[in-house]
């Protein structure tokens, strides 16, 4: 286990706890623009008479809709597990692999920053 204040990555908390906060922070812009994305695409089929089923010209408003809500649920996905990571970061736990227990290295940190497990064990 890592000392009080420190991840046992060798990153202090706040680093770790600063790197979280900007994730989560672009992943609630990314959010926002979604939502406004797709409420602009339920706005358009509302306002449209198109027989967008039938419409040889490209995807579908419904393929449209479906894309844009696949992408907001995965952006909520990840604002869910970076407020988790900031719990387990809160209770000292952040940057220790959940499977095997050896620290998750730094780089996989850095480019997830709510990982739970190492490279090892997440393959």
């Amino acid at each position: 286990m890592a000392a009080s204040g420190e991840v046992e990555v060798g990153m202090d908390a706040e680093s770790s706890r600063a790197a979280l906060r900007r994730a989560r922070a672009e992943t609630e812009l990314l959010i926002a623009s979604l939502t406004r994305d797709l409420n602009g695409v339920i706005d358009a089929s509302l306002s449209s008479n198109a027989d967008d089923e039938h419409d040889p010209e490209g995807a579908t408003i419904a393929f449209e809709r479906a894309q844009v809500a696949a992408l907001l649920a995965g952006a909520r996905r990840r604002l869910a597990d970076l407020d988790d990571a900031l719990s387990r970061l809160d209770a000292g736990t952040y940057g220790r692999c959940e499977r095997c227990g050896l620290p998750i290295p730094a780089e996989r940190l850095a480019v997830r920053p709510s990982a739970r497990t190492c490279v090892h064990c997440a393959g």
